[in-house]
């Protein structure tokens, strides 16, 4: 008889999953308690998989084998709940993947720069000629990845709520870019169940496998010493010479020092300028040497590299006044990134769903670069609470077009109008790339 496996969730992952079971010979029921996507519905239909939106039906849930849960379903609803209580697996699409090839996986995590790394070591790698696929949490899932080919390397990155239902998966390298609160709604507001969920991507790791890390992160350095890491590591820094093999800064220039060559070229030949996107530099650079990618091409590829939409980018200059879409930053440490790296007076259009922020990180860097804050969301009181004797101005808006032209208006000569949001989307928009998208709008209509 064949294995029931039911699916939770019918975005990209949960139909990625879909598609994967059904190849692998698997009996498949995919359930949405929400909407199905026209796009997604099309899809399951076309594979002719089974499916149902608006509810979940138990009687064919509960007789399932095992359980692939969305990482956007929190653990706490009731059908995880009964799952759990009858003792059915509930696992995560990344983990039901991993099973089924036996690529080298780097798989990348943090609260911030994941997305970014990520994409810049696809790029060298794939610059150098490997067969190389990049999903996770960016782009294409994994297990769609894998349901279209196999490849050599898959480079993931990886959400915390994907780690939370992985459990037999395991990375060959593994690279944890930084640790600051975020999601905390889903961890009982409690930093260490989410500082110990960002440390599952190193579950099962062995001494053949590499770590990657942040050593100026005080999270991940406590957490290192509290942990028994049989693995090799390789630490990065801004602010010290590493001792052993990994990536430090010296007069301007980034060392990587992965035996037996050392690896360095200048700051200002990387594509990505400022002290996060070093950071991710350094990641993606020791992560490359460490597939023996030769120097040249990570120089080059280090150097030719276009960022990611909605992160930082720039989208265009209008009466002297430059407009950057930073929509990515859906939480206080990204923003923080965000107002550190503009150099100029600073009209921040910020708000959406605020998930427990403590703004007191922002608080010096706001007082001396933003001149106005522009509140876009249905519910702005925390931002104004904290921000309205901080800044001259300070607004509310109802929509992305009112907020950007406001902007516009007070704007002058070598201001910079940022969308940094600081927070979710999901109050005024579908996700944060529906947001940047449609600020990138409004501003084209100026």
């Amino acid at each position: 008889m064949k294995q029931q496996i039911v699916i939770l969730g019918a975005a990209e992952s949960g139909v990625g999953a879909a598609i994967l079971a059904q190849q692998k010979g698997y009996e498949v029921f995919v359930s949405d308690f929400g909407t199905i996507k026209e796009k997604y519905k099309n899809v399951l239909s076309q594979f002719d998989i089974r499916f149902e939106e608006g509810r979940h039906s138990e009687s064919l849930i509960l007789n399932a084998t095992e359980v692939i849960k969305s990482p956007g379903i929190p653990d706490k609803v009731p059908m995880v709940k009964k799952l759990r209580e009858k003792g059915i697996p509930v696992i995560s699409e990344i983990e039901f993947a991993g099973r089924f090839t036996k690529a080298k996986k780097i798989c990348i995590t943090g609260s911030n720069g994941k997305t970014t790394t990520t994409l810049l070591t696809y790029h060298i790698l794939k610059k150098a000629g490997l067969d190389v696929a990049v999903g996770g949490n960016v782009g294409k899932s994994f297990a769609w990845l894998l349901a279209e080919q196999d490849h050599d390397v898959f480079v993931l990155e990886i959400s915390s709520f994907q780690l939370d239902g992985m459990f037999d998966f395991k990375a060959d390298v593994a690279i944890l870019m930084n640790i600051t609160p975020d999601h905390l709604d889903r961890y009982e507001y409690d930093f260490q169940k989410y500082t110990d969920s960002k440390f599952r991507i190193l579950q099962n790791l062995t001494e053949k496998d590499a770590f990657i890390y942040m050593d100026d992160d005080p999270v991940i350095r406590n957490e290192r010493l509290k942990r028994n890491l049989k693995v090799r590591q390789y630490p990065f820094s801004i602010e010290k010479k590493t001792e052993h093999e990994g990536a430090w800064i010296d007069n301007n220039h980034m060392y990587i020092n992965v035996k037996p060559n050392l690896f360095k070229m200048t700051l200002e030949t990387l594509a990505l300028q400022g002290k996060h996107n070093i950071y991710n530099s350094m990641a993606a650079g020791v992560a490359a040497r460490l597939l023996d990618i030769r120097k040249d091409i990570i120089k080059e590829s280090l150097s030719d590299f276009q960022n990611v939409e909605h992160r930082l980018e720039r989208v265009a200059r209008i009466h002297g006044v430059e407009f950057i879409n930073d929509s990515k930053a859906t939480n206080v440490n990204s923003t923080w990134y965000a107002l550190e790296s503009v150099q100029k007076p600073i009209i921040w259009i910020a708000g959406g769903i605020d998930k427990g922020n403590d703004y007191t990180l922002l608080m010096d860097l706001v007082e001396t670069k933003v001149k106005a804050i522009i509140c876009l969301g249905k519910d702005n009181s925390n931002l104004l609470n904290a921000f309205k004797n901080k800044v001259e101005m300070i607004f509310e808006t109802e929509s992305m077009d009112e907020a950007v032209a406001l902007g516009h208006r007070i704007g002058t000569m070598d201001d910079t109008v940022l969308l940094s949001p600081a927070c979710a989307s999901f109050d005024l928009f579908e996700n944060f790339e529906e947001r940047g998208l449609k600020f990138k709008e409004s501003v084209n209509k100026l």
